[in-house]
């Protein structure tokens, strides 16, 4: 039994030591794969690198020998060596110590073509994708630059561009990357149709937005292609047609833009709701801040009882209102407009609400965006300054001005909390637009000094280095006419708001007078704002003028026809004994001879300035009045006084009737002893319509002498075409002159003249106008009802058209 006993305690005794030692090994495997987990590297070994070196790849891993690493570390370095955009591929493993690191090196990019494309050119390209020669070659970056190209034809108006990327194996591990375009055709806008529209018809509504349908001369205008951008832009714009027009409760439930692809055209649809009309009802001022007496700042209001509510009315008097406080001392004043809307009776009654406001100064003025516009440029458009007091309107005065500079695609204004709670900081962001331009114009023309076919070729900059200086260069040239411009203007002189500038101009001419005129000249000019619509000018004015041609004038007889000799017409100069025949006229004759005249003066005018637009008015006054003083040097010797105006009015706006009522007059009269023919008025169809150029006044044989008075006014009526798609910019006119030109200062007694006396000459007629991508072109018949039997008439007459 012992023995027995002695076998079994040394059977368990093993079977224990047995688990003991299992145990201890799984304690031991347990520890060995925790080490694994979180092992030391000892050493970076960089396989497959050809131009990256090995420590610039070891270096990137951020991971340093002697460290302890786990999956999640080598995982991370992975993801540091694709996001250098070095590498197409990596891979990362452990080997005892040693960290093996396998990389495949993305291609170097040799060089990057664009095929297939000529609206865009390479440089503009060149400039949008991030792929460039010298760079690694990235597929994602490259599909990045393919889509940004598309998106480059989009804004050019073609929607259907296609564009994929290829590459193609160089020398030396390199890739050329090239870029194959389709352009495709233009992505016209077919139609843009209103919804709801009924104070106002489709084609009003089309002249309002910057969007047009597709048209003959689309492709030199280019205002039918479609942007999301312009579209929003349009949308605001119609807002603000609105409600300027009395709907204040005015909204655009929807615009959608929708591409045909088998026409490759889209179809605009705007929806719109245009509420009711309202006109404005109380007009009160309160004031709350003690010494400023609402009723003596009436005179600063725009909106009166009665009139049609206008959300720039109400805009322009409150600026007036805080300019007329701030000027009383007051400048932290602050005016709110308050309205009470009558739904019942449709009128809005406005309560400017003058109160004393928190006292913010402006820390500084952050001018953002600005690549080429100078920052003073930019500044000095706000009336308010560092330290200056913070005015909101005035800001926001600042920011219409610097719209209608036109430098920038968009200008944003907003403030910011300065170091202390009393002071601001206003931050601009401009983005910068082109402000040059080269035209080319041409016409043809039957008034003036030149007639037949013009053209003209220019170059302007708006804001010239920046600086916001206006230059322009041009040339005109015509059949028998040649013209050279040169213009500059530095709209903040010294500083203030005063426009300052030269022009320089040589003139030739021989196609509408019996004798050639050459003239030379320029002129220094000032002009300042007396106020928004007020402007005051002053200039100095020299001028060279020649008559006849040195080379000798073809002789003309008594009716004004050429003589014609045995081997051809017979021709003469001032040196010739005998007495020249430039013309018929012995006056015109004795000036030709007497020239070249120089022509020294001062100028100066008045001119106010209300039309809501200066190149298309529909409502507003212009007058203009001024003299010029001749005698500081030179020959001439004269006193010229001359004004004129112009009233536009809107008669309908449904059917976008345009009325018109412009007068003119002026006299000259000498202020030595005789005043010189060629400082007379010459008139004739630009003061009466239906008479040819020099057409009317006194006449000596048959020949214009001019005059030393003249008065003329004009009614006319533009409307659009029916029949014919706005697009096209025709409009019909019908209108009615009268006007005359007489009066002679010391030659009162030379032998045929005629029309010295007063008489009034007066026409009718109707005309097409033309706004074509070259200009303004017109062109009239005018029947003249009442004239002189030595008046020369000409019913139709072709030119450029000015509106006032």
């Amino acid at each position: 039994m012992k023995a027995g006993s002695k076998l079994m305690s040394a059977l368990s005794a093993a079977a224990l030591s047995s688990t003991v030692l299992a145990a201890s090994a799984i304690s031991i495997q347990l520890a060995t794969l925790s080490e694994a987990d979180a092992a030391v590297v000892n050493r970076i070994e960089v396989r497959g690198n050809q131009r990256v070196d090995a420590d610039t790849v070891r270096n990137l891993t951020q991971i340093r020998t002697g460290q302890n690493i786990t999956d999640a570390d080598v995982d991370a370095a992975v993801t540091r060596l694709f996001a250098t955009g070095l590498f197409s591929d990596v891979r990362a493993n452990q080997s005892g110590g040693t960290l093996v690191v396998n990389v495949d090196e993305n291609q170097i990019v040799s060089d990057v073509v664009f095929q297939g494309n000529s609206r865009i050119k390479n440089e503009q390209l060149q400039s949008i994708v991030q792929t460039s020669s010298r760079q690694p070659y990235n597929a994602s970056t490259a599909q990045a630059d393919v889509d940004a190209i598309k998106a480059a034809y989009v804004r050019t108006g073609r929607s259907d561009a296609t564009v994929t990327v290829r590459t193609l194996p160089a020398e030396g591990n390199r890739v050329n990357v090239v870029f194959d375009i389709n352009e495709g055709d233009r992505t016209k806008i077919d139609t843009i149709n209103f919804v709801g529209n009924n104070a106002f018809g489709d084609g009003r509504l089309k002249e309002v937005i910057s969007l047009r349908e597709s048209g003959l001369f689309s492709f030199l205008q280019k205002n039918d292609i479609y942007d999301e951008d312009r579209l929003r832009a349009d949308e605001e714009t119609l807002r603000r047609f609105y409600f300027n027009r009395g709907y204040a409760d005015f909204r655009i439930v929807s615009s959608v833009a929708e591409l045909d692809p088998t026409k490759n055209a889209y179809f605009i649809t705007i929806t719109v709701e245009e509420g009711e009309r309202y006109v404005y009802g109380n007009v009160n001022i309160d004031s709350t801040v003690p010494g400023i007496d609402g009723e003596t700042l009436r005179g600063e209001l725009k909106t009166k009882s009665g009139d049609t509510y206008s959300a720039e009315d109400v805009e322009e008097s409150l600026v007036n209102l805080t300019n007329a406080v701030a000027n009383s001392g007051y400048a932290f004043a602050q005016v709110t407009p308050r309205g009470d809307r009558d739904f019942t009776n449709h009128t809005i009654s406005i309560n400017y609400v003058i109160d004393q406001g928190p006292r913010a100064y402006v820390e500084r003025l952050e001018i953002r965006g600005n690549t080429k516009t100078r920052d003073y440029v930019i500044r000095r458009e706000f009336d308010v300054s560092e330290g200056d007091a913070f005015n909101q309107v005035l800001v926001q005065r600042a920011k219409k001005r610097l719209e209608g500079l036109r430098f920038f695609k968009s200008v944003n204004v907003s403030t910011a909390p300065g170091s202390e709670p009393d002071r601001v900081i206003v931050i601009v962001q401009v983005e910068e637009q082109s402000t040059g331009e080269f035209s080319i114009g041409g016409g043809y023309t039957t008034g003036g000094e030149s007639s037949g076919p013009v053209a003209e070729i220019g170059i302007t900059e708006r804001n010239f280095l920046g600086r916001g200086q206006f230059v322009k260069v041009s040339a005109g040239f015509g059949e028998d006419t040649r013209s050279y411009n040169l213009s500059f203007t530095e709209p903040y002189f010294l500083g203030r708001r005063l426009a300052a500038g030269f022009d320089l101009y040589r003139t030739e001419n021989s196609s509408s007078t019996a004798y050639d005129i050459v003239r030379n000249g320029g002129a220094l000019r000032l002009a300042a704002p007396i106020t928004e619509d007020l402007t005051a000018q002053v200039a100095y004015n020299y001028k060279q003028e020649t008559f006849g041609d040195d080379q000798g004038i073809a002789l003309r007889d008594a009716t004004g026809n050429f003589i014609l000799g045995p081997t051809g017409y017979i021709f003469t100069t001032c040196a010739d004994p005998i007495a020249p025949l430039y013309t018929a006229s012995p006056i015109i004759n004795q000036a030709i001879c007497d020239s070249p005249y120089s022509t020294s003066s001062v100028s100066y005018a008045l001119t106010y300035n209300t039309l809501d637009n200066q190149q298309d008015p529909r409502n507003g006054f212009f007058a203009q009045a001024g003299q010029e003083v001749a005698g500081l040097g030179g020959d001439a010797q004269f006193i010229r006084t001359t004004g004129r105006a112009s009233y536009f009015s809107l008669l309908s706006e449904e059917y976008d009737l345009i009325g018109q009522l412009s007068g003119g007059a002026g006299n000259v009269t000498a202020l030595g002893d005789d005043l010189r023919v060629f400082d007379n008025f010459f008139k004739g169809q630009d003061i009466v319509r239906g008479f040819k150029y020099q057409g009317l006044g006194p006449r000596q044989n048959g020949v214009a002498i001019g005059g030393t008075n003249y008065v003329n006014a004009s009614a006319e009526v533009t409307f659009p075409l029916p029949l014919v798609s706005r697009d096209f910019g025709f409009r019909g006119a019908a209108f009615a002159d009268a006007g005359s030109l007489w009066g002679l200062d010391n030659i009162e007694n030379e032998f045929g003249i005629q029309g010295e006396d007063f008489s009034l000459r007066a026409s009718a007629g109707i005309g097409l106008i033309w706004a074509s991508p070259f200009g303004p072109l017109r062109v009239n018949y005018a029947q003249p009802l009442a004239k002189e039997d030595f008046d020369r008439t000409q019913e139709f007459s072709f030119g450029f058209s000015s509106r006032f």
